[in-house]
């Protein structure tokens, strides 16, 4: 009696409020607007969806409303559809409790008064917005009419029989009792015999209509009740239907009023337009496909075609026109380049060796990933046990060494006599190192401790490259190629990653310095994040996002790149990246543009201004009037059955191939490794985990001898009562790379593995005594 009146709502009344409901194990319980009408009962994400987005509805008549606890309940109608519950107290949960009793026991009883009134559909008139589905129930509901009828007429032609039968059988009865001869005794008996047969099968005609009756009026009520529940969800799915329209009308309208123009269409004075959001709501909550808000990602910058003053010579000499406007830059020429004796593009050097173009194709066995990544969610990716079917037949050393596909732009930057034209490609180097991940859903081999793979192109490309794993856990590599066309690269790259359940996070940590022998130009920059996509459902799809800052550590140059994340709601082109190259004062001079898979572009910048409060968090855009752009770097085609074959491209085909004189820790050996590239991938899963076992066990015995040198020297330092310096913790992995050694980074400051020298000079001798055994 103490409970508002609200908890207790007479029949029809509307309930509406919040309530929890139960989602996946993934997002678990979600908050979400419930409102209680004529019986059935909706809800909706928000309370400003209610006038155009249903997000599901429960007929109470057939539904059944059980208690789990203090605030759970749950609502389900035999299976098709099913509600868990939870109210933010037990008050409230109770007035929806009554709510929904009361509610359900309106709707059984108007169900039950529809079906006593038999036939008759005067009080079911059709909805307004279903006159078709009306017409048709009402050429069903006439002609069950005439069935009952006919039916009534068939009862009252048995309850004549009935009555005249009787009528027989008491006037044969008094003809019996009637004195007469033998002959005409016998006539009569026989007719009262076939009259009482004729009885008999009338009782047996009359039963049978009953139940015929009985049977008709029972599946009159069922046909209209199916009848009326076809045309509720009709009349629902073409509100929904309507709906839909309607949103699809308002985002094409947001999305219109949201897109920035292309930099070759846009122009300062449209500066100001695009800053409606056009962000929409998914209509399936569950949905396990991520988007990006296309507004989230809006551009920094414009670029608009140079004034044609700048033009007085010809679009193709850059050189004359850096002149003519001052600018002290040479031009990014690529015919200069290529007419130049020096260039890389101009020697014609045969290869030493015939590289292979094919490996065994990619059996067909198919895996559940998601059976497997289920229950690793929110785990480090290295610790993962995983087995090789997940897997391309190459390790992460070899995968770090296809950085290296696109040397040629490093070589054309050592042949720059301007530090900016020479920071242009070195960003295209950097943008081109993901192009041959868009297709690569495949995990390369973790390497084992110890593990080197060498690359060595000198006669092709003038370079040779080492790689090692320098650490287990966390997991890392230390790269170093010297090149004798007058660069040096270097790296250490440890690889973060994490599952996210829908996707997987893979980002990796650590810096990558170019260093230029002429200018003596260092370089720095770091990777950006890689997501695998559709972990769950769907096709596996490869993204790449974030930002990269490039820094000439001499003169103080930067490029900023941006890689845009995927947008469905973008019209730009997808994996589109985005650059600016600038001076130590933050002058721009180049603008870069293109995409990470396919190729990029540069413009040099002749004149810039700040345009209208569009940019990122208010910022004033900056618009760039540029020269003509030109290519800078273009992905090579992949091979003829790069799909067969992991999707490889030409370098990455010729990784694994086996070659003679390398270092007994070589990738190339591995044996897991080599039974999958070959086919055998029951066999490689074998022994991976051997491989993986033999790992742990050399491990634990190196901590073991750590910890017993720790012991000893622990003592005599307690001893030795003159040293005050505190001992580090000796019970760790102690480790120590072969061919690197950690160093404090001349450059950042940064704690990094760096090439101590000894690997080809030891290649050369034969001399391998050092390297431990890891296979």
């Amino acid at each position: 009696m103490s409970e508002p009146k609200a908890s207790t709502p007479t029949p029809g009344d509307m309930y509406k409020g919040w309530l929890f409901k139960w989602t996946n194990y993934i997002k678990g319980y979600q908050r979400r607007w419930f409102v209680l009408s004529n019986g059935l009962l909706s809800y909706y994400r928000t309370q400003a969806e209610m006038g155009h987005t249903c997000r599901g509805t429960i007929n109470l008549a057939t539904a059944n409303i059980a208690v789990e606890d203090s605030c759970n309940f749950v609502i389900s109608n035999g299976g098709a559809q099913t509600y868990h519950l939870k109210a933010s107290s037990e008050v409230e949960r109770q007035r929806w409790i009554t709510a929904l009793e009361l509610a359900k026991a309106k709707a059984v009883r108007m169900q039950a008064e529809s079906d006593d009134s038999g036939d008759d559909c005067s009080t079911s008139s059709p909805p307004p917005s279903g006159q078709g589905g009306g017409a048709r129930n009402s050429e069903v509901q006439s002609t069950l009419r005439t069935l009952g009828s006919k039916v009534e007429d068939l009862s009252t032609c048995n309850d004549l029989i009935a009555k005249h039968g009787s009528a027989l059988q008491r006037s044969l009865s008094e003809l019996e009792g009637v004195r007469l001869g033998g002959e005409t005794g016998d006539k009569i008996r026989q007719v009262t015999e076939r009259a009482t047969l004729f009885r008999i099968t009338s009782n047996a005609m009359i039963n049978a209509c009953r139940d015929f009756l009985a049977l008709a009026q029972t599946h009159s009520k069922r046909w209209q009740k199916a009848l009326q529940a076809e045309r509720e969800q009709r009349v629902r799915l073409e509100e929904t239907l309507e709906q839909l329209a309607k949103q699809h009308n308002h985002l094409e309208r947001a999305f219109r009023g949201a897109t920035v123009l292309p930099a070759s269409q846009a122009s300062p004075s449209g500066e100001a337009k695009g800053s409606a959001s056009g962000k929409g709501d998914a209509s399936d909550e569950d949905d396990e496909n991520e988007f990006f808000d296309a507004m989230e990602d809006v551009a920094e910058f414009i670029t608009v075609p140079a004034d044609p003053k700048y033009h007085k010579r010809s679009g193709s000499n850059i050189s004359g026109i850096s002149s003519e406007i001052g600018m002290d830059d040479q031009s990014l020429d690529e015919q200069s380049l290529a007419s130049n004796p020096e260039s890389p593009q101009s020697q014609e050097v045969e290869p030493v060796r015939k590289r292979r173009t094919r490996i065994p194709d990619k059996p067909n066995y198919s895996l559940n990933l998601w059976s497997i990544m289920k229950n690793c969610i929110g785990k480090e990716l290295s610790k993962i046990p995983m087995p090789v079917n997940f897997n391309e037949p190459i390790s992460m050393l070899q995968r770090l060494s296809e950085d290296l596909e696109y040397s040629e732009l490093l070589d054309k930057g050592a042949k720059c006599q301007s530090s900016l034209e020479q920071l242009c490609y070195v960003a295209a180097f950097t943008v081109s190192s993901y192009s041959t991940t868009v297709h690569r859903t495949g995990k390369p081999f973790n390497p084992l401790l110890g593990e080197t793979f060498e690359l060595d192109r000198v006669r092709e490309s003038g370079y040779r490259s080492l790689c090692e794993q320098v650490s287990h856990h966390p997991p890392a590599a230390a790269h170093h190629v010297i090149s004798e066309r007058g660069w040096t690269l270097r790296q250490e790259i440890a690889v973060a990653s994490k599952f996210r359940g829908k996707y997987l996070s893979i980002m990796p940590l650590g810096s990558i310095h170019c260093i230029f022998e002429k200018s003596n130009n260092h370089y720095t920059w770091k990777k950006v994040t890689t997501t695998v996509h559709n972990i769950i459902v769907g096709k596996l799809w490869i993204d790449q996002s974030g930002e990269i800052d490039i820094v000439n550590h001499r003169t103080g140059d930067r490029c900023h790149l941006k890689f845009a994340p995927y947008s469905y709601f973008s019209r730009d082109v997808a994996r589109k990246v985005t650059g600016v190259v600038a001076d130590k004062e933050g002058k721009a001079h180049f603008v870069l543009s293109g995409t990470w898979d396919e190729k990029m572009e540069f413009s040099r910048v002749m004149q810039s201004s700040k345009g209208g409060e569009n940019g990122t968090e208010g910022k004033p855009k900056t618009v760039y009037q540029t020269l003509r752009a030109r290519d800078l770097w273009r992905k090579n085609p992949l091979p003829e059955g790069a799909e067969t074959m992991y999707y490889f491209s030409s370098l990455a085909l010729t990784l694994n191939e086996p070659e003679e004189g390398t270092a007994p820790t070589d990738s190339r050996l591995r044996p897991d490794q080599r039974l999958m590239e070959d086919g055998h991938w029951e066999e490689a899963n074998v022994e991976k985990q051997r491989l993986e076992e033999k790992q742990r066990s050399v491990r634990r015995e190196r901590e073991r001898e750590a910890a017993r040198t720790a012991n000893s020297t622990e003592e005599a330092v307690i001893e030795d009562s003159i040293t005050d310096s505190p001992l580090k913790s000796t019970h760790q992995d102690s480790y120590k790379a072969l061919w690197f050694e950690r160093c404090e980074d001349p450059a950042t400051g940064e704690s990094t593995h760096i090439y101590r020298g000894g690997y080809w000079e030891a290649k050369e001798q034969g001399t391998w005594e050092a390297c431990p055994d890891i296979f």
